[in-house]
């Protein structure tokens, strides 16, 4: 079930004229363009869109080199800001975003985000896989801290984290989670240097307790294909639980030594995931 993946004179004398010099690049990146298309297996059909969700205490900008190597490549990207507030409406407003894209998605998502991808998958036909990469991917009724908490070594709890308050729409209060910048560099990102995840603390997007606690509705992996990247030095959430996850969804697995944003240290390991998917879309 567990497999990995691999890092895999013709001009005569004479003045050479702008229209040949046009009609040879011309020619020379329509085969480049063909070659490309043909490796990433979409030479007969349209690229799937790939959409990234990002999860809590990061936002978009930690899939930006998958984002280029992916453009790169042809294939159209958004990666939309998750709101973090709770999973249902979280789950909406990505669902809305889905529903705006024609032809088949790709729908890749971090630690929070693939429970959100999870949930926002259901019900839209044209998400043809699912790309989880050192995240949740709860069952009907599972929480977030029901799973972060199932095994051993998680560095997330009441110590690590930060409380703060903050007014809700119908005047009542939310709690957002912060995590400290004591905690940040060995809970969430250990193989970054310290001056990056020093940045990225001051910068993190909190979510809401709400988001941690809500429960999972019926889930999109019981029903679409699935990948999963086990991020072997994960101190967020353990590997065994993400092990356990990627089990259950049938996904097909690779697992990287890394932290728990395995896409902002493993870039390239994480592309050859999401390629492998797209590469399935038909």
């Amino acid at each position: 079930m567990f497999r990995t993946i691999r890092n895999h004179k013709y001009l005569s004398r004479g003045i050479v004229t702008p229209l040949a010099i046009s009609v040879f690049f011309g020619l020379a990146l329509s085969a480049s363009a063909a070659a490309n298309a043909a490796d990433d297996g979409h030479s007969r059909g349209p690229a799937p869109t790939i959409v990234f969700v990002h999860g809590g205490w990061a936002d978009s900008s930690g899939w930006n080199q998958e984002i280029t190597n992916l453009e790169q490549r042809g294939y159209p990207v958004i990666a939309p800001a998750n709101p973090l507030r709770d999973l249902a409406s979280d789950s909406a407003y990505i669902r809305s975003v889905l529903q705006a894209i024609s032809g088949p998605i790709v729908l890749v998502g971090h630690s929070y985000g693939g429970a959100v991808i999870s949930n926002a998958a259901v019900g839209v036909p044209n998400v043809k896989a699912l790309v989880y990469i050192a995240a949740f991917a709860p069952d009907k009724g599972e929480s977030l801290v029901q799973l972060v908490t199932m095994n051993p070594g998680t560095q997330i709890g009441p110590a690590t984290l930060d409380f703060r308050p903050y007014p809700l729409a119908d005047g009542g209060t939310g709690t957002d989670l912060y995590l400290k910048k004591s905690a940040f560099h060995d809970a969430f990102a250990g193989d970054l240097p310290l001056k990056v995840t020093d940045q990225m603390q001051a910068t993190q997007r909190p979510f809401s307790n709400e988001a941690f606690q809500s429960p999972s509705g019926e889930p999109a992996w019981k029903t679409i294909p699935s990948w999963y990247m086990v991020a072997t030095q994960d101190h967020a959430i353990p590997p065994a639980t993400e092990r356990f996850m990627a089990a259950r969804a049938h996904a097909a697995v690779v697992e990287v030594s890394a932290s728990h944003v395995a896409m902002i240290s493993q870039p390239e390991a994480t592309t050859r995931l999401i390629l492998e998917a797209a590469r399935s879309v038909r």
